[in-house]
């Protein structure tokens, strides 16, 4: 799995992952469950994963959607 985005914002995540499921990409929010403890200090940011053989097709959707500023660097 590769990390996409990594924020606290909601809205955010669900159009990230609304992108990416209308182009048949699945998309993994990951420590949701662990943020939401926290308190919603938002300390603790939700992850955007797609799988390894997504994610060049799933950054280029999202620099194409105008959310090029919030991608994580490629690994």
């Amino acid at each position: 799995m590769q990390e996409l985005v990594r924020t606290n914002d909601l809205v955010l995540i669900s159009f990230v992952d609304s992108l990416l499921r209308a182009e048949g990409i699945e998309a993994l929010v990951l420590d949701g469950h662990t943020s939401a403890v926290d308190g919603s200090l938002g300390l603790l940011p939700r992850r955007i994963m797609v799988a390894e053989e997504d994610e060049r097709r799933a950054r280029r959707l999202l620099d194409e959607a105008g959310l090029a500023h919030e991608l994580r660097p490629a690994t």
